[in-house]
């Protein structure tokens, strides 16, 4: 069963970020790439000094980011292949628990992993471009966690509880981070255009759902598979 799930995970986390690069590079980047080009100016205009009696500023070690190009496809496949890897793990040990009878129920999987991991925490603090103000890290961080994991619970008594009194606690559950709210900035700002700001939001979240029906659909259909290339019942 461990080589079963180490198998699926593998090759599926692989071809999954295969497909997300793609749709990143097609898509997403370009996007990015384009608000970038509204944040250095502003960044660069902080360092003019009006008095040139001041001294200037220097930056003998500034921090390495991948060049556009091949550099940048390189980093962004590696980092796709460790999440997709990490989710068709996560996607592969669910099975062992109710394996997925058709391939076409990993479909299902993959809407619940969009809707835990993507729609519900973007709800609240959605994906953001280069230069737009945010509130405190460790504070966004905490409630995506806490809405990823009230999500997934919400979503497991609404599908596998039998009583009515269980699906009325998902429901709660699921509605309790967004209650409270996610931390937002003092004053919302950003350097990029509003229009951008919504292309990128758009685009992120169709490429996160196309990855994630594609993470689901290929961890079932590999699950699914025997050694002998059958398929299970």
């Amino acid at each position: 069963m461990i080589k079963r799930i180490a198998q699926t995970a593998g090759f599926t986390g692989l071809l999954a970020a295969l497909l997300l690069t793609l749709l990143q590079s097609f898509w997403v980047a370009p996007l990015i790439l384009q608000a970038e080009t509204f944040e250095k100016p502003a960044a660069s205009e902080t360092h003019d000094h009006a008095d040139m009696n001041m001294p200037a500023h220097e930056h003998n070690a500034e921090a390495w980011e991948p060049e556009d190009g091949w550099q940048r496809v390189l980093s962004t496949t590696g980092g796709n292949l460790v999440v997709a890897v990490g989710f068709a793990l996560m996607l592969a040990g669910l099975y062992t628990l109710r394996a997925p009878t058709r391939t076409s129920q990993g479909l299902l999987w993959g809407l619940a992993g969009y809707a835990v991991f993507c729609l519900a925490p973007t709800m609240g603090l959605p994906p953001e471009l280069p230069g737009t103000a945010a509130a405190d890290l460790l504070q966004r961080q905490l409630w995506w966690v806490t809405t990823a994991a009230s999500t997934a619970v919400g979503i497991a008594l609404l599908v596998f509880g039998k009583h009515w009194a269980l699906k009325v606690l998902g429901v709660a559950i699921l509605l309790v981070p967004h209650l409270f709210g996610a931390p937002q900035p003092l004053v919302h700002s950003s350097l990029a255009p509003q229009a951008l700001e919504s292309q990128f939001k758009i685009a992120a979240q169709l490429t996160n759902f196309v990855f994630w029906l594609a993470l689901g659909v290929i961890s079932a259909w590999l699950f699914r598979r025997k050694p002998d290339g059958q398929y299970s019942a």
